[in-house]
């Protein structure tokens, strides 16, 4: 069997246990075997391939592999559902205190609550979403927004 086709069937042989393993290091070996099957088909020597097979290996192993995990682990940039409302601007539709009201958040009506329970939120105001609880929206004024009579 010539050098070029033992790389080339190694090569498979590890891209299909990466396939079944998904560790990403059988197939940056299968790379590094393909590319010394290149090198074996131009007609290098096989210490030469080995060299080959090697620095692709490790350089994929040792750079590529990291780069490619730290990616994986990142989060999701684009947040969905009530995730998606925290730290939108709404608008009041009713006077908003501790004991409710309402407001439209993109298109959407929402029970609502300040955020500090001593505010008072009058209809109309813009108000910054702050969090959400089940199907209440925690607000925080983006303007002035009054403290009851009687409250310190």
């Amino acid at each position: 069997m010539e050098a070029w086709v033992a790389w080339l069937l190694a090569a498979a042989l590890l891209g299909v246990a990466e396939l079944l393993t998904l560790t990403l290091a059988l197939g940056l070996l299968a790379v590094g075997a393909f590319a010394a099957g290149l090198t074996a088909a131009a007609g290098l020597p096989v210490v030469l391939q080995a060299a080959v097979f090697a620095v692709v290996a490790v350089g994929g192993i040792g750079v590529v592999r990291p780069l490619a995990r730290r990616h994986v682990r990142q989060p999701p940039k684009m947040r969905s559902g009530t995730a998606a409302l925290v730290g939108r601007e709404a608008v009041t539709l009713t006077e908003v205190s501790r004991t409710g009201g309402r407001v439209r958040i993109g298109g959407e009506e929402w029970t609502a609550r300040p955020y500090d329970p001593d505010l008072v939120i009058p209809a109309g105001a813009t108000v910054d979403v702050i969090a959400i609880e089940g199907a209440t929206a925690l607000l925080y004024p983006v303007g002035p927004a009054r403290i009851p009579e009687g409250e310190p």
